[in-house]
């Protein structure tokens, strides 16, 4: 996965997935319920993409990985690791590694938006959809 679109297309595929540029017009915010799983700065080459990981999986992402998995950038060294995509990581593992970080934000959200979107009845940034 080196390619923008193929990332925001996994990643629209996430129950309640929402994008957004919060911080200037380069900075592309992936979040869930309003909450930020994924962040990259759309300008890059290679793409680079900061993702929550699990502090001992990414521990050994970056021993495996030392140059495409770094602590992540402008993000709390131990829960957020920068990507690099230049086609070296595995497509399969950029892929689990986007849903990982997914997963950890969705578990901390409350029961009820979890709830919610387990049915797709929550769009976005935690707006209830017309029929909910």
């Amino acid at each position: 996965m080196t390619l923008l679109h193929e990332l925001r297309e996994h990643a629209a595929r996430l129950a309640g997935a929402s994008e957004d540029f919060p911080f200037d017009f380069y900075t592309l915010a992936i979040r869930v319920a309003g909450k930020i799983f994924l962040l990259t700065d759309i300008r890059t080459e290679p793409l680079r993409v900061n993702l929550k990981c699990d502090p001992e999986r990414s521990r050994k992402l970056r021993a495996s990985y030392p140059e495409h998995v770094l602590p992540g950038y402008h993000m709390n060294k131990r829960h957020w690791n920068t990507l690099v995509l230049d086609g070296t990581l595995p497509d399969e593992l950029a892929r689990e590694l986007i849903d990982h970080s997914y997963d950890l934000v969705f578990a901390k959200l409350p029961a009820r938006t979890r709830a919610l979107l387990a049915r797709g009845e929550v769009k976005g940034e935690g707006e209830q959809s017309v029929d909910a």
